[in-house]
């Protein structure tokens, strides 16, 4: 397993992955906000993920609506982006470009299938005239991935310090990672009025990202590889 190096973590040139997902989102995020700003045509209504009760879901969903962010909000696309930045180029560096994909997106994909099943679950008990909201609901945004690499980050290098705004004093990446991890547990079971913000979503990028780790980690030991 490679070590942490903050130097070069941050230092050199972005890797190739990592370099075309930001720009990516950000292309797709500019292309939502004139599509909409100019002809009121909403890019999530198609490639976001709908339920796949409703009329409008397609299984090509579960990978497009992790390039799709809200388009009046630079916020959300900006924070994602700026994770995989920090993050995903230690992760491609240790993986290389091909192994930190494959995670990158079945992360994701693991994401909105979690998604998709706690959907399924609170339509079991939500009255009948609350039923069109829940089926009808969208999801988008890269966060179940961005999950998943703050989950891997803390796996591969748990002690290493990050410095998180507001705190003034350094916390180790594997208590950060716990602590993310149960606030979104917390959130997504209280699940209050008005918060749409897909917390199971994020757990599931998370917990996809424990098994392909895991997976892996068994894989190469057994071929006799590096982690």
């Amino acid at each position: 397993m490679n070590m942490y190096n903050s130097k070069n973590s941050l230092g050199g040139t972005l890797p190739l992955v990592t370099k075309n997902i930001i720009i990516i989102n950000g292309i797709i995020w500019l292309a939502q906000f004139v599509l909409m700003r100019r002809a009121d045509i909403d890019l999530s209504q198609q490639f976001g993920l709908h339920f796949p009760a409703s009329d409008h879901f397609r299984i090509y969903q579960l990978v497009t609506y992790m390039f799709l962010h809200d388009p009046w909000s630079i916020s959300h696309v900006f924070f994602n982006m700026f994770a995989v930045f920090m993050f995903g180029r230690t992760l491609e560096q240790v993986w290389g470009p091909k192994r930190f994909l494959t995670y990158y997106l079945v992360t994701g994909i693991g994401a909105g299938l979690v998604q998709m099943l706690i959907l399924y679950l609170r339509l079991q008990a939500v009255m009948p005239q609350e039923m069109f909201s829940f089926v009808n609901s969208v999801t988008i945004g890269a966060s179940g991935s961005v999950f998943g690499i703050l989950l891997a980050f803390g796996m591969l290098f748990p002690n290493a310090q990050l410095f998180i705004i507001p705190f003034p004093f350094p916390i180790k990446a594997k208590w950060f990672v716990i602590g993310y991890g149960l606030l979104e547990l917390v959130f997504g079971v209280a699940n209050r009025s008005g918060d749409n913000v897909a917390h199971f979503a994020h757990l599931g990028g998370m917990l996809f990202g424990i098994f392909m780790i895991l997976y892996w980690k068994k894989r190469d030991k057994n071929y006799g590889g590096h982690y």
